[in-house]
C-alpha cells in the first residue's frame, strides 16, 4: 500500500506532468483522449504537450487552467531560426501557452554563439509565452558539451530547459540533467528544467524531481520551474497517488 508521502509526491509530480503525444500517428481522436486525460481523478496536469497542427481544435476538450504546449524546430533543430519564430508565432496564435524548441544541437561544438542567437529570436516571438529549449543531451553525450548548450540557450533566453526530444536512442538522463540543473542555479534559479523521454515510473519522475529540489533549492521544483515530459507515466502516478497496484507503464511516447 502507497504510503501518504508517496501519494502526495505523485500528485506534485502530475501537477508538473506535460502530458504529450508527438506520435507521428497521432489523429485529432488521440489529441481529444489526451485532453480528457488530463484532468485526472488526482488533479489536473501541467500542460499538454501536441504537434502544432492540433493547437487550434486543442483548447475546446481541455479543463481550465491546463496549458498547451507545442514544438517547432523539431526534431532535428536545424531549421532556419527566423521560420522557427514565425512557426512559434503561429502556434501562439492559434492558442499555443509554451513553445518547445529544439536547438541545432548539431552545430552547437563548432558554433555555440548560433545557438545563442537561435533561441534570442524564437524568443522575441514568444514575447511572455514560456519557450523551453531542447538541448537534446542524448546525441550531445559529452559533460562540456551539455554545459555549453544549456549556457548557450540561458544566454538567449530560453525559460526552460529540456532534456530531450524523445525521438533518439538516447533519451533524458540524470547525469544529464545535473549538468543543466547546475547551470540554471548557477544563473539564477530563473528557468526551469524539463525531463522528457524514456520516463516510465514513479520512481523515475520523483528522481528527476529530487535531484531539482537538491541542486535548485527545497520547494523550487514547482510546475513554475519544474516539468515531466511523458505520456506512459501518468498511470504509474495515478496508482500511486491512489494507493492502488501498480501494473507497470508503458514508454513515455
Amino acid at each position: 500500500m502507497t504510503d501518504t508521502r508517496e501519494a502526495e509526491a505523485a500528485r506534485a509530480l502530475i501537477a508538473s506532468l506535460d502530458l504529450t503525444d508527438l506520435n507521428e500517428t497521432c489523429t485529432e481522436a488521440d489529441v481529444a483522449a489526451l485532453c480528457a486525460r488530463a484532468a485526472t481523478p488526482e488533479g489536473a496536469v501541467a500542460a499538454i504537450c501536441i504537434w502544432p497542427r492540433f493547437v487550434a481544435g486543442a483548447r475546446a476538450g481541455l479543463a481550465p487552467g491546463i496549458r498547451i504546449a507545442t514544438v517547432v524546430n523539431f526534431p532535428l533543430g536545424s531549421d532556419d531560426p527566423a521560420q522557427t519564430a514565425r512557426d512559434a508565432a503561429a502556434a501562439l496564435a492559434d492558442g499555443a501557452d509554451e513553445i518547445d524548441m529544439v536547438i541545432d544541437y548539431q552545430r552547437l561544438a563548432a558554433d555555440p554563439e548560433y545557438v545563442e542567437r537561435q533561441v534570442r529570436t524564437v524568443k522575441a516571438a514568444c514575447g511572455g509565452a514560456v519557450l523551453k529549449a531542447i538541448l537534446e543531451t542524448g546525441e550531445l553525450m559529452e559533460p562540456d558539451l551539455i554545459a555549453k548548450a544549456a549556457r548557450a540557450a540561458l544566454a538567449g533566453g530560453a525559460d526552460f530547459l529540456k532534456t530531450s526530444t524523445g525521438k533518439t536512442a538516447r533519451h533524458a538522463s540524470l547525469e544529464a540533467a545535473k549538468i543543466m540543473l547546475a547551470a540554471i542555479a548557477a544563473a539564477g534559479g530563473r528557468a526551469g528544467f524539463k525531463a522528457s523521454g524514456g520516463i516510465k515510473t514513479f520512481e523515475d519522475a520523483r528522481a528527476y524531481h529530487d535531484l531539482a529540489e537538491a541542486l535548485c533549492g527545497a520547494g523550487w521544483a514547482t510546475p513554475r520551474h519544474f516539468r515531466i515530459g511523458a505520456s506512459g507515466v501518468l498511470a504509474d502516478l495515478l496508482a500511486v497517488a491512489a494507493g492502488t497496484p501498480r501494473s507497470g507503464a508503458k514508454g513515455a511516447y
